[in-house]
């Protein structure tokens, strides 16, 4: 069997959602994963509940008698979500978490990315109006196929939270688990794609110095034809650079961006919603306003990915140009070094010349000294046999050195 089989086929029942009946609040709440943050917060959840997490674990539910702890463990992010049954005839609607979790949540509130808290209601204790439960303009819908309406007016109490009201009509246990867990995900996971909007902003400006910095770069190319690319090669290519840089930083956040917020489409599309009067129903009023932050986000990336592509079009352009000078300027020293070639040629030639010319009468000198000296011991030769002697003999030399000298050059 396959080490991992057993592991790989437990992804079916992996983050199980609370199963619980109403009346109830869910109080919910994710931390950016930062550091020692999930394993400080385990820390503490072992001394709340004298039990020890299982570390190796993606979640896990624990029971604490009447309330309900489950925690999860994300890629970036560690959730914490508490399940309180609402005691009968309680009037406050939105009560402060219990005083552990509170002390969690105050330890690590600047990690806090995320606060939510649903209240829980049967269709026969509640009210009918859900601004008599605090909310201004709320948005509603009619959510699993008419067995429950959630409403919200999407804004934050003074402690940060995000209220959301349920009122369960035909929910069963399992079902209204489910329908508290889309809705928590869709908070937490709409909060993680916005992440990526303050860098896309900071992104945007930048962007703008880089793509002035390009076209200047662009007229420069146009404009300086005859003169040395290698000064704007080098801007160019420190301009790659910055853009790299800049891309390592924001790839990955654009990229969980557009995961995040594919989760959050399918989360709505589950809830398959239903219109509740003249109200806005929950799904439309979320995407209204968080498509555009995904499509900024997609759009800075398209455009950086855009620029950097300018760029890199540009560098080859103006190292085809650089080439195209280096292989003139080496046409131009081979040019100059088969002129010098010729010109050595040539004075090799004439030193040829002369060379034989002096070796014959050098030849001749001797020639002639040999038969003065002849002469004086009395040893007279007539000058028809000493031209008939010496003129055979010294040609022979000379030819033998020219041929000699010949051969040389052609080794």
């Amino acid at each position: 069997m396959h080490p991992q089989r057993a592991r790989l086929h437990n992804e079916l029942h992996a983050r199980p959602s609370i199963y619980f009946d109403e009346p109830a609040h869910l109080h919910h709440y994710a931390f950016l994963d930062e550091g020692e943050i999930a394993a400080d917060i385990l820390d503490r959840i072992a001394e709340v509940t004298g039990r020890t997490p299982d570390r190796e674990a993606a979640q896990e539910i624990l029971d604490l008698g009447d309330q309900t702890l489950k925690w999860e463990r994300h890629t970036e992010f560690f959730t914490l979500t508490l399940l309180v049954p609402r005691p009968v005839g309680q009037s406050e609607p939105w009560p402060a978490p219990p005083t552990p979790l509170a002390r969690i949540v105050a330890a690590h509130h600047q990690a806090l990315i995320n606060a939510s808290l649903i209240l829980v209601e049967s269709e026969a204790s509640w009210q009918g109006d859900a601004e008599h439960s605090g909310f201004r303009d709320p948005a509603g819908s009619s959510v699993g196929d008419g067995d429950a309406t959630v409403w919200s007016d999407f804004r934050l109490t003074a402690a940060g939270v995000n209220r959301l009201l349920l009122v369960n009509r035909g929910l069963n246990a399992f079902r209204l688990g489910r329908m508290t867990r889309r809705l928590l995900e869709i908070e937490t996971y709409r909060m993680m794609a916005s992440l990526a909007l303050p860098v896309a902003k900071e992104m945007s400006l930048e962007l703008r110095d880089h793509e002035l910095e390009l076209g200047e770069l662009s007229e420069r190319n146009t404009e300086d034809e005859e003169a040395s690319s290698r000064p704007l090669l080098a801007a160019i290519s420190a301009l790659s650079a910055r853009l790299e840089r800049s891309g390592a930083r924001s790839r990955q956040r654009f990229s969980a961006t557009e995961a995040y917020a594919r989760i959050v489409f399918t989360r709505i599309e589950e809830l398959r919603e239903e219109r509740l009067g003249d109200r806005p129903r929950l799904g439309t009023f979320i995407l209204r306003r968080f498509r555009p932050t995904v499509h900024y986000c997609a759009a800075i990336n398209q455009r950086q990915e855009s620029l950097a592509e300018s760029v890199a079009r540009l560098n080859d352009l103006l190292r085809t140009r650089a080439q195209v000078e280096i292989e003139e300027q080496n046409s131009e020293i081979l040019q100059s070094l088969n002129e010098r070639t010729s010109s050595q040629l040539k004075i090799q030639k004439a030193v040829e010349g002369l060379s034989i010319i002096v070796i014959s009468y050098y030849l001749i000198s001797l020639g002639k000294l040999g038969l003065e000296g002849l002469d004086a011991l009395g040893m007279a030769i007539e000058p028809s046999v000493a031209a008939a002697v010496l003129g055979p003999l010294g040609l022979g030399i000379i030819g033998l050195l020219a041929w000699r000298i010949q051969r040389v050059k052609n080794h």
